[in-house]
């Protein structure tokens, strides 16, 4: 269904004249939840740093943020041009590789100084660490851009002109929601996690995550 709602005039993107596809939005909202809900590198970080309440808000944005430019990308027609440059895929992917595999040795190393993982800690890390691993996290995932540019710019060229940015923008939407609902929703889950043991499991499984999906694309 579409809803008569009318925006300004411009170009391919929705305006006065153009009606809000209510349809093509939802679909977007579903698409984009269902690719980024699984738990991967990306999602178990910004979980951690709900759970520690470090620096969440900017972990949260350079997420959302990092979505919306890839889906406006790929509902641009971008993908097409990614898919043509395999080479620049390689590079992403061994360079994700490495990244993932520091890491998640990071965690594992962690998870043997248990002293050392609270949920409140004591040190905290600097807001440009912390931004500057969320993005390589985004960013060096040949999977993100599989999947955000490529899948979903693809299935929104489905919706025609207008509808794909609409699709767009569901999708975006949910990428806002999910990020946002993880980074600040973990502090329910902080009772669970208020003993150095449970932050123990945390950081075997992350870092065990962060290794399986290195593997992965190396094997890939």
């Amino acid at each position: 269904m579409t809803r008569d709602i009318r925006w300004p005039h411009g170009g391919g993107r929705p305006s006065v004249g153009a009606v809000i596809d209510v349809n093509a939005a939802t679909a977007g909202f579903l698409a984009g939840l269902t690719l980024i809900v699984a738990i991967g590198a990306q999602n178990a970080y910004v979980l951690r740093q709900g759970l520690r309440r470090e620096h969440v808000g900017a972990v949260v944005l350079v997420c959302a943020l990092s979505d919306v430019v890839l889906i406006t990308a790929g509902v641009a027609g971008i993908g097409v041009l990614v898919e043509r440059a395999p080479t620049a895929l390689v590079v992403v992917r061994w360079l994700g590789v490495a990244f993932l595999t520091v890491y998640g040795l990071m965690s594992l190393w962690r998870a043997r100084h248990p002293e050392g993982l609270h949920a409140a800690a004591t040190t905290r890390a600097s807001r440009r660490g912390v931004v500057g691993r969320a993005a390589a996290l985004t960013w060096l995932n040949p999977h993100v851009y599989l999947d955000t540019v490529l899948l979903l710019g693809g299935i929104a060229a489905t919706h025609g002109s207008q509808g794909r940015w609409w699709f767009g923008t569901g999708a975006c939407v949910a990428s806002a929601v999910w990020f946002a609902g993880l980074g600040y929703g973990a502090r329910r889950a902080q009772r669970l996690l208020s003993s150095a043991r449970a932050w123990q499991v945390l950081e075997v499984l992350i870092g065990l995550t962060m290794l399986a999906i290195a593997v992965h694309l190396a094997s890939g």
